[in-house]
Protein backbone atom coordinates (compact mmCIF):
# COMPACT_ATOMS: atom_id res chain seq x y z
CA UNK A 1 0.00 0.00 0.00
CA UNK A 2 1.25 3.70 -0.64
CA UNK A 3 -0.13 7.02 0.43
CA UNK A 4 -2.05 7.47 -2.54
CA UNK A 5 -5.33 9.26 -1.78
CA UNK A 6 -8.43 8.49 -3.84
CA UNK A 7 -11.41 10.58 -4.20
CA UNK A 8 -14.65 9.04 -5.78
CA UNK A 9 -16.84 11.74 -7.37
CA UNK A 10 -20.36 11.98 -8.33
CA UNK A 11 -22.30 9.93 -5.50
CA UNK A 12 -25.62 9.30 -5.21
CA UNK A 13 -27.10 6.77 -2.59
CA UNK A 14 -25.59 5.69 0.78
CA UNK A 15 -24.92 2.62 -1.04
CA UNK A 16 -22.05 4.44 -2.46
CA UNK A 17 -20.71 6.17 0.22
CA UNK A 18 -20.40 2.75 1.76
CA UNK A 19 -18.26 1.37 -1.12
CA UNK A 20 -16.21 4.02 -1.01
CA UNK A 21 -15.44 3.89 2.66
CA UNK A 22 -14.90 0.56 2.84
CA UNK A 23 -12.57 0.65 -0.50
CA UNK A 24 -10.18 3.53 1.91
CA UNK A 25 -10.97 6.26 -0.47
CA UNK A 26 -10.10 9.85 1.20
CA UNK A 27 -12.67 11.96 -0.56
CA UNK A 28 -16.14 11.81 -1.26
CA UNK A 29 -17.61 14.08 -3.94
CA UNK A 30 -21.00 15.31 -3.64
CA UNK A 31 -22.43 16.66 -7.04
CA UNK A 32 -24.19 20.59 -7.59
CA UNK A 33 -25.08 20.99 -11.29
CA UNK A 34 -28.34 20.42 -12.68
CA UNK A 35 -26.79 19.23 -16.23
CA UNK A 36 -24.81 16.35 -14.25
CA UNK A 37 -26.37 13.19 -14.29
CA UNK A 38 -24.78 12.82 -10.67
CA UNK A 39 -26.29 16.05 -9.66
CA UNK A 40 -27.93 16.43 -6.13
CA UNK A 41 -30.51 18.49 -3.92
CA UNK A 42 -29.58 19.75 -0.60
CA UNK A 43 -31.60 17.07 1.21
CA UNK A 44 -30.00 14.20 -1.05
CA UNK A 45 -26.75 15.32 -0.31
CA UNK A 46 -27.20 15.89 3.58
CA UNK A 47 -28.48 12.25 4.00
CA UNK A 48 -25.25 10.88 2.24
CA UNK A 49 -22.74 12.87 4.15
CA UNK A 50 -24.37 11.94 7.55
CA UNK A 51 -24.07 8.55 6.44
CA UNK A 52 -20.21 9.39 5.81
CA UNK A 53 -17.80 7.81 8.26
CA UNK A 54 -15.38 9.79 10.04
CA UNK A 55 -12.30 10.70 8.38
CA UNK A 56 -14.28 10.74 5.08
CA UNK A 57 -14.03 13.98 3.55
CA UNK A 58 -16.71 15.43 2.02
CA UNK A 59 -16.47 17.11 -0.92
CA UNK A 60 -19.31 19.45 -2.93
CA UNK A 61 -18.33 20.16 -6.46
CA UNK A 62 -20.25 23.01 -7.79
CA UNK A 63 -20.28 24.91 -11.31
CA UNK A 64 -19.69 28.77 -11.01
CA UNK A 65 -22.11 29.20 -7.98
CA UNK A 66 -23.34 32.21 -6.36
CA UNK A 67 -23.05 33.10 -3.21
CA UNK A 68 -27.15 32.36 -2.25
CA UNK A 69 -26.14 28.89 -3.76
CA UNK A 70 -22.96 28.17 -1.71
CA UNK A 71 -24.87 29.35 1.46
CA UNK A 72 -27.77 26.94 0.97
CA UNK A 73 -25.23 24.00 -0.33
CA UNK A 74 -22.82 24.90 3.05
CA UNK A 75 -25.86 25.41 5.29
CA UNK A 76 -27.49 22.83 4.51
CA UNK A 77 -24.98 19.72 4.03
CA UNK A 78 -22.20 19.00 6.46
CA UNK A 79 -19.13 19.46 4.28
CA UNK A 80 -15.31 19.62 4.31
CA UNK A 81 -14.16 21.08 1.39
CA UNK A 82 -15.60 22.87 -1.46
CA UNK A 83 -14.13 22.55 -5.22
CA UNK A 84 -14.88 25.05 -7.75
CA UNK A 85 -15.50 23.58 -11.52
CA UNK A 86 -16.42 26.22 -13.71
CA UNK A 87 -14.90 29.55 -14.86
CA UNK A 88 -14.39 31.27 -11.01
CA UNK A 89 -11.60 33.58 -11.28
CA UNK A 90 -8.35 33.62 -9.12
CA UNK A 91 -10.11 36.28 -6.84
CA UNK A 92 -13.39 34.60 -7.29
CA UNK A 93 -11.89 31.26 -5.65
CA UNK A 94 -10.05 33.56 -2.93
CA UNK A 95 -13.41 35.32 -2.18
CA UNK A 96 -15.05 31.77 -1.62
CA UNK A 97 -12.23 30.69 0.35
CA UNK A 98 -12.29 33.72 2.56
CA UNK A 99 -16.78 33.54 3.28
CA UNK A 100 -16.96 29.85 3.80
CA UNK A 101 -13.67 29.22 6.07
CA UNK A 102 -13.68 25.47 4.47
CA UNK A 103 -10.86 24.63 1.95
CA UNK A 104 -11.03 25.06 -1.40
CA UNK A 105 -10.07 23.11 -4.41
CA UNK A 106 -10.47 24.51 -7.87
CA UNK A 107 -10.61 22.42 -11.41
CA UNK A 108 -8.12 23.50 -13.87
CA UNK A 109 -8.35 21.91 -17.77
CA UNK A 110 -5.80 21.02 -19.15
CA UNK A 111 -5.24 20.44 -23.15
CA UNK A 112 -2.14 21.70 -24.15
CA UNK A 113 1.24 23.21 -22.73
CA UNK A 114 -0.61 26.37 -22.92
CA UNK A 115 -3.04 25.83 -20.04
CA UNK A 116 -0.38 24.96 -17.49
CA UNK A 117 0.14 28.45 -16.59
CA UNK A 118 -3.36 28.89 -14.80
CA UNK A 119 -2.51 25.73 -12.65
CA UNK A 120 0.32 28.62 -11.06
CA UNK A 121 -2.28 31.32 -11.17
CA UNK A 122 -4.71 29.19 -8.54
CA UNK A 123 -2.51 27.34 -6.54
CA UNK A 124 -2.23 30.36 -4.84
CA UNK A 125 -5.05 31.20 -3.92
CA UNK A 126 -6.87 27.31 -3.40
CA UNK A 127 -5.87 25.13 -0.69
CA UNK A 128 -5.68 22.56 -3.45
CA UNK A 129 -5.66 22.12 -7.41
CA UNK A 130 -7.50 19.60 -9.39
CA UNK A 131 -5.89 18.99 -13.00
CA UNK A 132 -8.67 17.81 -15.26
CA UNK A 133 -9.30 17.37 -18.98
CA UNK A 134 -10.55 20.44 -20.33
CA UNK A 135 -13.58 19.47 -21.35
CA UNK A 136 -14.84 19.33 -25.84
CA UNK A 137 -15.74 22.87 -27.07
CA UNK A 138 -19.53 22.67 -26.60
CA UNK A 139 -19.73 20.06 -23.81
CA UNK A 140 -22.41 20.12 -21.20
CA UNK A 141 -20.44 19.04 -18.71
CA UNK A 142 -17.08 20.63 -17.10
CA UNK A 143 -15.81 17.31 -16.14
CA UNK A 144 -17.13 13.87 -16.08
CA UNK A 145 -16.77 12.90 -19.08
CA UNK A 146 -14.12 10.24 -18.96
CA UNK A 147 -11.38 11.89 -21.05
CA UNK A 148 -7.97 11.96 -20.32
CA UNK A 149 -4.82 14.30 -21.51
CA UNK A 150 -1.48 13.90 -21.86
CA UNK A 151 -0.49 13.38 -18.31
CA UNK A 152 3.21 13.96 -19.84
CA UNK A 153 2.63 17.37 -19.91
CA UNK A 154 2.13 17.67 -16.16
CA UNK A 155 4.64 14.66 -15.08
CA UNK A 156 7.02 15.42 -12.45
CA UNK A 157 5.84 19.21 -11.95
CA UNK A 158 5.60 20.40 -8.73
CA UNK A 159 2.94 23.64 -7.63
CA UNK A 160 2.37 25.79 -4.20
CA UNK A 161 0.03 23.50 -3.25
CA UNK A 162 -1.26 19.79 -3.29
CA UNK A 163 -2.73 18.92 -6.39
CA UNK A 164 -4.70 16.10 -7.95
CA UNK A 165 -5.09 14.22 -11.03
CA UNK A 166 -8.46 13.70 -13.26
CA UNK A 167 -9.49 12.81 -16.05
CA UNK A 168 -10.91 9.68 -17.74
CA UNK A 169 -8.74 7.43 -14.89
CA UNK A 170 -10.41 4.01 -14.50
CA UNK A 171 -9.14 1.06 -13.10
CA UNK A 172 -7.01 -0.21 -15.71
CA UNK A 173 -4.81 3.13 -16.06
CA UNK A 174 -4.89 4.91 -12.76
CA UNK A 175 -1.78 2.70 -11.54
CA UNK A 176 -0.24 3.71 -15.16
CA UNK A 177 -1.02 7.48 -14.77
CA UNK A 178 0.23 7.63 -11.30
CA UNK A 179 3.57 6.10 -12.34
CA UNK A 180 3.91 8.80 -14.98
CA UNK A 181 2.84 11.80 -13.25
CA UNK A 182 3.87 11.46 -9.69
CA UNK A 183 0.14 12.24 -8.86
CA UNK A 184 -0.13 11.79 -5.19
CA UNK A 185 -3.53 11.88 -5.25
CA UNK A 186 -6.38 10.89 -8.07
CA UNK A 187 -9.91 11.43 -8.69
CA UNK A 188 -12.48 9.43 -11.03
CA UNK A 189 -16.20 9.90 -11.52
CA UNK A 190 -17.26 8.36 -14.57
CA UNK A 191 -14.64 5.71 -14.48
CA UNK A 192 -16.08 3.41 -12.05
CA UNK A 193 -19.71 3.40 -13.47
CA UNK A 194 -22.03 0.84 -14.83
CA UNK A 195 -24.03 3.65 -16.46
CA UNK A 196 -24.19 7.48 -16.06
CA UNK A 197 -24.39 8.42 -12.48
CA UNK A 198 -24.40 4.82 -11.65
CA UNK A 199 -21.35 4.01 -9.87
CA UNK A 200 -20.37 0.28 -10.03
CA UNK A 201 -18.98 -0.62 -6.19
CA UNK A 202 -16.69 -3.47 -7.61
CA UNK A 203 -15.26 -0.46 -9.78
CA UNK A 204 -14.73 1.43 -6.89
CA UNK A 205 -12.71 -1.11 -5.23
CA UNK A 206 -10.86 -2.06 -8.28
CA UNK A 207 -9.86 1.68 -8.50
CA UNK A 208 -8.78 1.97 -5.19
CA UNK A 209 -6.97 -1.23 -4.90
CA UNK A 210 -4.91 -0.09 -8.19
CA UNK A 211 -4.32 3.63 -7.04
CA UNK A 212 -2.20 2.19 -3.86
CA UNK A 213 -0.88 -1.03 -5.19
Amino acid sequence: MTDIRVKICGLRTEADVAAVAAAGAAYAGFVFFAKSPRNLTIAQAATLALAAPPGLAKVALVVDADDDTLDAIVGGVPLDMLQLHGHESPDRVAEIRARYGLPVMKAVGVADEGDLAALFDYSTVADQILIDAKPPKGAALPGGNGLSFDWRLVAQRRWLRPWMLAGGLTPDNVAEAIRLTNARQVDVSSGVESAPGVKDAARITAFVKAAQA
